[in-house]
């Protein structure tokens, strides 16, 4: 299907749901309202061998790291180190103290993030109705700073689809829907209960190491794929937060409608679904598959910045 094709998204999603005002007028982080003390303490209790994961990807990795095509990746720059101290003008601190400092220059959705519920929008609106004119030189609403300040505590569940399809990886443009889904818990022998935040690995980004820059020729990452049905499971199942291991947490373009990215707007601008991209679920697939257990706690918190439309996060899962 060629772009000109492609309907536009208040035509696509015209009879999606959507939970604007469902929190009030002013609300700013969606989906989050349904996690409460009840979420955390029932989390609290899967901690069972306080095995604890991180899984963000390194930023500044001598690898590479996967970006968004058209976003540049961090860069470190070393301010002062030893050989500061080498020049004549160094500075002096009683007692002989030196120290290293560094900076880095970084896309805020460049590295494993949280998006704000302002990042994508369509029709003039974005989440709960601001007018998009709300993000022209920062987002005044619906920024990533409230996610921040409230963090995200909940029963997480790793649904290992490369593993579940057998293979490494999934493959450029792979689409599969919330059925998939269900069918990965069940041969997993975990059960999706309403408010879990999903974790589904796909292992795609392992081919941004593999290829190298090839990596972005007809760039079309696996993921989720739009319907109306699976809109419709993800509000009734009051999901607050999808994790994915790509970049964009969905099929890029839609096979069947043409449209980039529809999801972000169904799912994201409409329900008030916190997306988190570029996860490393690596280490923690291997050890669901090893002890079968695919359930466990899970916090995150991203960066407190102001007005700013995502930021980096370095999730932690305790088994």
């Amino acid at each position: 299907m060629t772009q000109n094709a492609a309907p536009s998204l208040d035509e696509l999603l015209a009879q999606a749901p959507s939970n604007w005002g469902k929190w009030g007028p002013e609300d700013e982080v969606g989906g989050l309202n349904y996690l409460g003390p009840e979420q955390v303490v029932a989390a609290a209790a899967l901690i069972r061998s306080g095995k604890v994961f991180t899984i963000q990807r390194l930023i500044g990795d001598p690898k590479g790291d996967p970006v968004w095509p058209g976003r540049t990746p961090a860069v470190r720059t070393q301010i002062m180190d030893e050989a500061t101290w080498d020049r004549q003008d160094a500075p002096q601190f009683p007692g002989g103290l030196h120290y290293a400092d560094d900076k880095i220059d970084a896309f805020l959705q460049g590295s494993t993030q949280y998006d704000a519920l302002g990042h994508v929008w369509y029709g003039g609106r974005i989440w709960n109705g601001y007018d998009a004119r709300t993000t022209v030189g920062g987002m005044a609403k619906a920024g990533v700073e409230p996610i921040a300040q409230r963090g995200v505590v909940s029963r997480g569940v790793l649904l290992d689809m490369a593993r579940f399809r057998g293979k490494k990886n999934l493959d450029t443009a792979e689409t599969f829907t919330h059925e998939d889904l269900l069918a990965c818990a069940a041969h997993q022998g975990v059960e999706l209960r309403k408010r879990d935040i999903l974790l589904i690995r796909t292992n795609y980004l392992q081919l941004f190491f593999d290829l190298g820059d090839k990596f972005y020729d007809g760039f079309c990452e696996p993921g989720l794929v739009y319907s109306p049905e699976l809109v419709e499971w993800f509000a009734d199942m009051e999901i607050p937060n999808l994790v994915t291991d790509t970049i964009a947490n969905e099929v890029t373009t839609d096979p069947n409608n043409g449209v980039v990215l529809p999801l972000h707007s169904a799912l994201m601008r409409n329900l008030g679904v916190t997306f988190t991209e570029i996860a490393d679920l690596e280490a923690l697939a291997a050890d669901c598959a090893e002890d079968r257990t695919y359930e466990f706690f899970y916090a995150a918190a991203p960066l407190k910045i102001a007005n700013a439309s995502g930021a980096p996060v370095n999730p932690i899962v305790v088994k």
